[in-house]
């Protein structure tokens, strides 16, 4: 019979990863710190027949998922299940199975091979949460500027990454 891992270390090691999923879908930090509660208290309520990290990892996903469809639909949003289901896919290519470890490991050197100014952008709007006009303002550029500068570093970032096989 095989032994399965306590609910703690369950917990350690799957959390970050369901609630990068639960961002990657859409939902805010506040509302993916909530599902990723629920889905770990579904968890410990009705546990799976767990069998491995890959089926376990893929359990966690769905559980959350649902939750987030829920949620979504108490607030009279519509949802496309096609279209979370084409996301699904996508995230485990690039999480496979080092949990999108290599993914951000190339996001990391491809960021080291943007221009500073390009840089700077990225990391106002996806670190420090600026608006467009704050970082137009803090590179000097006006609103439109700025937003071309964060498309271009973006698709340079996409070629990159693309350009590692990833």
């Amino acid at each position: 019979m095989a032994e399965y891992p306590d609910a703690a270390s369950l917990v350690r090691t799957h959390q970050a990863a369901v609630w990068r999923y639960l961002r990657y879908l859409g939902a805010n930090e506040a509302l993916a710190d909530d599902l990723t509660q629920e889905t770990f208290l579904k968890l410990l309520e009705h546990p799976p027949e767990l069998r491995g990290h890959v089926e376990t990892s893929a359990w966690l996903r769905t559980v959350a998922r649902n939750n987030y469809l829920m949620a979504l639909r108490k607030n009279s949003r519509t949802v496309s299940v096609e279209e979370f289901e084409q996301l699904d896919v996508v995230w485990q290519q690039h999480e496979g199975d080092d949990e999108g470890e290599s993914y951000r490991v190339a996001l990391r050197e491809c960021l080291k091979a943007l221009g500073e100014r390009a840089r700077k952008a990225i990391d106002l709007q996806y670190a420090a949460e600026q608006s467009r006009a704050d970082i137009a303002g803090a590179l000097g550029l006006d609103p439109e500027g700025a937003k071309t500068l964060l498309r271009r570093a973006k698709e340079q970032l996409r070629k990159c990454i693309e350009k590692k096989g990833l």
